[in-house]
């Protein structure tokens, strides 16, 4: 990481579309931005009138070279920074960022090994930002992505998921509230789904398991019980500040 990755910078907001009644999709025109790497993720900083500051991480959904970045962000009912972020921030306005942050929940298009992505609610960003950058790098390595959600209507980044199904097809579960024609009843993931919806232990994959401190936990916890090596996980979660 240099040194450029912890110095604040001004990005203006480019492109914004709605990805749920809940979260929203924020492109930033970013100038000196030297790029990132899928799954790295930005601090923004907000400052308030009277001098108040909140910092908060948000993963980016894009990756590679040039001055333009994207996040995925949901709203929290008592976040200080998300509310802003969906629900005022307009096309023009400006924030303090700093990145890309993040070394170690990375995925490299060099990469051999087969691949599993494991996205709870919002963890899903940059997952995609790992789809994406397969995609682009036409590889023939497995990718797959097990994506856990309360409800269809809580799904972000929807049809895009369903458009990247020829490189890495999603398999979508859901704990609360399923669409018509889904096999099973909504619940947590458990060990038998996670077994019967992910890359066995003996292809030797690389997890990336992005959501809640949570179900990030339960998902490592499990999927060490079925015989996956450790070493090969690699988490990224999010809670209250």
């Amino acid at each position: 990481m240099t040194d450029s990755a912890f110095a604040w910078r001004q990005g203006r907001l480019a492109l914004s579309a709605t990805l749920s009644s809940s979260a929203r999709s924020l492109t930033f025109d970013v100038p000196g931005w030297p790029g990132s790497q899928p799954g790295q993720h930005i601090d923004i900083r907000l400052t308030a009138p009277d001098g108040y500051q909140a910092v908060r991480s948000y993963s980016l959904a894009n990756s590679g070279a040039g001055e333009r970045l994207e996040l995925g962000v949901e709203r929290l009912p008592d976040g200080e920074v998300s509310p802003f972020l969906v629900d005022e921030l307009e096309i023009g306005d400006e924030v303090e960022l700093r990145g890309p942050l993040g070394r170690w929940f990375v995925w490299q298009p060099e990469e051999t090994r087969p691949v599993q992505l494991i996205g709870g609610g919002s963890g899903v960003v940059p997952l995609l930002a790992m789809m994406r950058a397969h995609a682009d790098a036409r590889t023939p390595v497995p990718m797959r992505l097990l994506y856990s959600l309360r409800s269809p209507e809580n799904a972000l980044y929807q049809e895009e998921l369903r458009s990247l199904s020829d490189t890495a097809a999603t398999t979508w579960h859901y704990t609360r509230v399923a669409p018509e024609g889904w096999a099973g009843e909504p619940a947590r993931l458990t060990a038998d789904v996670i077994r019967a919806e992910t890359l066995a232990p003996e292809s030797d994959p690389i997890t990336y398991i992005c959501g809640p401190t949570g179900f990030v936990e339960s998902v490592a916890h499990e999927l060490t019980r079925l015989g996956h090596h450790p070493d090969g996980i690699r988490t990224e979660r999010f809670g209250g500040a």
